[in-house]
């Protein structure tokens, strides 16, 4: 067997794993790099396999960095199954159509004020290449066994990272494989604990906070007092959130704070039409979700709304909170900053003393979120270039990867044996030489750090 490692090395987007046997050519997630332009320019290149020739994928969660490429797969030939959990097959068609309209509309906004470098500025990918992907997507339960090809077979474990997501195990040839996906953490709120590992001779594993510790202190109470702070300032609060899982998560907590008397009620207003639909499939699986939010299940209909809180349907009403005044928050994707309506409300806010911005979740290098976070007094954005006078926070505690020892912790669940291999993908190069030494001191053995395009064999 063999592996080619075509993404999420030394960065922490465009997952890609190209799995071959004697007879069988299967990919394990089909991510989009998103950040650094040389990362970016990777979507357009041709793939380095035949799309035509791969007979299967199996996707470890929706996030766009893990499934937002497989459009551009299909055009490019791909037309096999493509499987994962069903909660996964419930959001995926919601990312990849938001994914391909923002395309669509990028580029005409690049064409109508003329600041692409390409003339005519084309989309990487339309919404008829989504459809065309959706129709591939195929559902599986957690724990079962399935047969991808004649030769391959593999089962899908929860990962604890966000609705649907999983760590795959795979056999063929004889020899056992885990690609970790994305690992979730055991104490975060709305998603229940990842699985333990089964005994594999490789193990792909994230490394996103391979070279940190979360901080001690409790987000919850972070989030609190920057609510309190904002309402002093009298200023609106804009939280760039990924629409899947963090954006939950977040009205989760604030509905907490509300029933607790910590924060007053203020005027939620959720401003992002795939964020509003993945809310609604969260509902739809209490299975997925853990007992917490369960037991709050059995007391309220919807266990992630505020008492103010507001679904922003249109792009004519996302405008209007542009003329709102006083304290009230905006939750709007992207989370790094990278496209989607929070861009003009960062656009009208960021020159605003009294507004607050808050990060809550990782921010790739090169993305105006990172470079927001790092200080930078301007940011180009929608063709202008846009000052940064706004009070900039973030809590690292929301987090949905698994730090340092979390990592460690979860490894170690495999048992004494252990993997035989690991290799640490999906970080940056502190990351996984950071979670490298944290497990080489705790006695795990053969672990690598692959580059793009390396292939090994088992």
């Amino acid at each position: 067997m063999k592996i080619t490692f075509l993404g999420a090395t030394g960065t922490v987007t465009g997952s890609r794993f190209i799995v071959e046997t004697a007879s069988s050519i299967v990919m394990i997630d089909c991510g989009l790099y998103q950040g650094l332009k040389e990362l970016r320019e990777l979507n357009w290149q041709p793939f380095p396999v035949a799309p035509r020739l791969i007979d299967a994928l199996i996707l470890t969660h929706a996030h766009i960095d893990h499934c937002g490429y497989l459009p551009r797969l299909v055009y490019q030939g791909f037309r096999g199954p493509v499987h994962a959990t069903n909660g996964t097959v419930d959001l995926v068609p919601i990312l990849l159509r938001d994914a391909a309209k923002l395309q669509e509309e990028e580029a005409a906004f690049a064409n109508k004020f003329g600041y692409s470098k390409h003339s005519p500025a084309q989309p990487l990918y339309t919404m008829d290449n989504a459809e065309a992907a959706i129709t591939l997507l195929r559902g599986h339960a957690y724990g079962e066994w399935f047969n991808v090809t004649d030769d391959i077979k593999i089962r899908l474990h929860r990962a604890g990272h966000i609705l649907g997501s999983a760590h795959i195990e795979l056999i063929a040839e004889g020899k056992s494989v885990i690609f970790s996906g994305d690992v979730g953490r055991a104490e975060a709120p709305v998603m229940p604990a990842p699985a333990k590992l089964a005994p594999a001779d490789l193990l792909i594993c994230e490394s996103t906070y391979g070279d940190r510790r979360h901080p001690e202190a409790d987000p919850k109470e972070q989030f609190a007092k920057i609510i309190h702070d904002a309402i002093d300032r009298g200023g609106a609060l804009i939280i760039p959130a990924f629409a899947v899982g963090r954006t939950q998560e977040l009205l989760y907590v604030l509905r907490e704070l509300e029933e607790s008397g910590e924060i007053p009620l203020l005027p939620v207003y959720l401003d992002s039409p795939m964020a509003q639909e993945v809310t609604r499939i969260y509902l739809d699986h209490p299975e997925d979700v853990d007992e917490n939010m369960l037991k709050v299940f059995k007391r309220l209909s919807d266990p992630l709304a505020t008492s103010l809180l507001t679904y922003v349907l249109t792009n004519e009403e996302s405008k209007k909170l542009n003329e709102l005044e006083g304290t009230f928050i905006v939750i709007s994707a992207s989370g790094m900053a990278t496209g989607g309506r929070v861009l003009h409300h960062l656009k009208n806010r960021l020159p605003d003393p009294k507004t607050t911005v808050l990060f809550v979740g990782y921010q790739a290098e090169g993305t105006r979120g990172r470079a927001i976070i790092d200080g930078a007094e301007r940011v180009k954005m929608l063709g202008t270039e846009v000052m940064v006078a706004a009070h900039i926070e973030k809590i690292a505690g929301f987090s949905a990867h698994a730090d340092q020892n979390e990592l460690s912790r979860w490894i170690g669940s495999m048992g004494d044996a252990g993997p035989q291999q690991i290799a640490l993908v999906h970080g940056e190069p502190a990351a996984e030489e950071g979670l490298k030494k944290a497990l080489e001191e705790a006695g795990h053995k053969n672990i690598f750090i692959p580059t793009y395009n390396q292939t090994i064999e088992l």
